[in-house]
């Protein structure tokens, strides 16, 4: 049933999706960490295995993909062969990519990486060379990282450098403590279409004041196992506020839904996560007062289609709401 319908104003299509930074790990977090590593140096000539600590600090492109700044700092290996066991001391600094597996949320995310570093290191003093040899490489790795809350996690994985001016690989298990923060942030949206003026629907005199609910289905589909607001949604949640501040006897319930894929206790968070999200769209960035709008969720309870095609699937993973008119006397 259509808003207009019963309130005599056309607000078109109501659209929403999902979270709103929720998560810190989500899309537009920043992570930043200390790191530990033991450095196996076979690419180098003359140097002993040492150890590096440094710090990075990395920002969340998607809810999977994250792109990293690192610096870190040699002070613990020595030479050897002869050289007469001296002090070698190196800078790195590091860009790279980041992808996790699994869901955000998850107390343990896999994760592979890949990049590129620049490594200055203090030379061996052999044969009257004296000076620090720089070089470029390529860098992979592998890992997980354990949430222990939304916003403190650690790390674990290994991390292979191939040095580009020699074609020879050094190997790195790496140990890290990081925190994380933000997430949620989306662009602005794009202006508005004005709504459609539609002339209001004749009211008889009314004899007393009564509460009027109409339910209203809104055009907003979520990505599989996500809760983030579209840009292209903003527009039709505008409307809905825009209704709301001009109907202020009114007041509105978002309710969030999913597919019937995966457990039941997840789905009941992720449509909670969805109506959340819209809540805080119509309170954050349209004004609508706090107070006039509530979220729930049903997770995959309450399908509209057939779970058992994408089609259906992705109908179902929408959000709905209930809003309430107070007749006016």
């Amino acid at each position: 049933m259509k808003l207009k319908n019963t309130l005599g104003f056309a607000i078109g299509s109501i659209v929403a999706a999902a979270s709103f930074g929720v998560l810190a790990q989500g899309q537009g977090a920043v992570e930043g960490e200390a790191f530990y590593q033991k450095n196996y140096n076979d690419s180098v000539n003359h140097v002993e295995d040492g150890r590096t600590a440094g710090a990075s600090i990395g920002y969340f492109l998607t809810d999977d993909v994250e792109v990293i700044l690192g610096y870190g700092k040699t002070n613990y290996t020595r030479s050897n062969d002869g050289t007469g066991s001296q002090k070698i001391h190196g800078d790195t600094s590091s860009l790279a990519g980041m992808y996790h597996f699994g869901t955000v949320g998850d107390a343990i995310r896999p994760y592979v990486s890949g990049g590129f570093a620049h490594q200055s290191m203090t030379g061996v003093e052999a044969d009257g060379y004296k000076g620090r040899d720089s070089s470029t490489f390529a860098t992979i790795g592998a890992g997980a990282k354990w949430y222990i809350t939304d916003n403190l996690y650690a790390r674990a994985g290994v991390d292979a450098d191939y040095k580009l001016d020699n074609g020879k690989w050094d190997y790195a298990p790496t140990i890290g403590l990081g925190v994380n923060f933000g997430g949620g942030s989306k662009p602005a949206p794009a202006p508005a279409p004005a709504p459609e003026p539609v002339a209001e629907a004749p009211v008889e005199a009314p004899v007393e004041a009564a509460p009027q609910v109409v339910r209203v289905q809104l055009d907003v589909k979520f990505d599989f196992n996500k809760s983030v607001v579209k840009p292209n949604s903003y527009a039709d949640i505008k409307n809905l506020a825009d209704f709301m501040k001009q109907y202020p006897q009114t007041s509105t319930t978002v309710e969030g839904h999913t597919d019937s894929v995966g457990p039941d206790a997840y789905n009941q968070k992720l449509s909670e996560r969805r109506a959340s999200a819209v809540k805080q769209v119509l309170v954050s960035q349209y004004g609508v007062g706090a107070g006039r709008v509530s979220s729930v969720g049903y997770g995959k309870t309450r399908p509209v289609a057939d779970n058992k095609t994408e089609a259906g699937r992705a109908i179902n993973r929408r959000v709905e709401a209930e809003v309430e008119a107070k007749a006016a006397q």
